[in-house]
């Protein structure tokens, strides 16, 4: 998927973008940006992991809800049954992958934030390993929220992304991580 990502941005706009990804999706574009830094100016990295072992014990076991199947049918050309090829995929992928390292992350020099919820998927001290292995990386917890943050918090989320565009980039007032 990442190929597919680099590819498409290679023809089709104006390079550096701003990337950004939520869960499965996120992982697509952190491997974008480590494999083509050139083509990310920043990386918005939510609700997800860097390796298969940040997931919370358990939360990829199961099916998936038929609430996802349902929205994933609406759009999908190829309908409603076909989301259980979809499934043997992505459980086929949460198997082996991703199985980045935090020296991996340390390669990743543009401007990316992480954000997840307190209550989400990912485990806490893997989104903070994350955090701090990225050389220029930010970190956001969104209160009340779950691996459904982006729907539950829609204006927190927005507000955290043009803030991390929009701000000038300091080290804050008093700085110890990135003094």
């Amino acid at each position: 998927m990442a190929a597919d990502t680099i590819a498409f941005l290679e023809r089709s706009v104006d390079t550096p973008v701003h990337l950004l990804g939520y869960s499965d999706g996120a992982i697509v574009a952190l491997y974008v940006a480590l494999a083509r830094p050139d083509l990310v100016r920043t990386l918005v990295f939510i609700a997800a992991v860097f390796h298969r072992e940040g997931w919370l014990p358990g939360v990829l076991d199961g099916e998936a809800p038929d609430s996802m199947g349902d929205s994933y049918g609406e759009v999908s050309p190829d309908g409603r049954e076909h989301w259980p090829v979809v499934v043997a995929k992505l459980d086929h992928l949460h198997a082996v992958s991703p199985a980045l390292t935090v020296e991996d992350l340390a390669t990743v020099t543009m401007p990316t934030l992480v954000i997840l919820g307190d209550d989400d998927e990912v485990r806490f001290e893997h989104a903070v390993a994350m955090y701090r292995a990225l050389p220029d990386g930010e970190l956001a917890v969104a209160p009340r929220s779950t691996h459904g943050l982006v729907v539950e918090k829609p204006a927190l989320i927005a507000w955290l992304i043009r803030d991390f565009h929009d701000t000038p980039r300091t080290n804050g007032f008093a700085p110890i991580r990135r003094a």
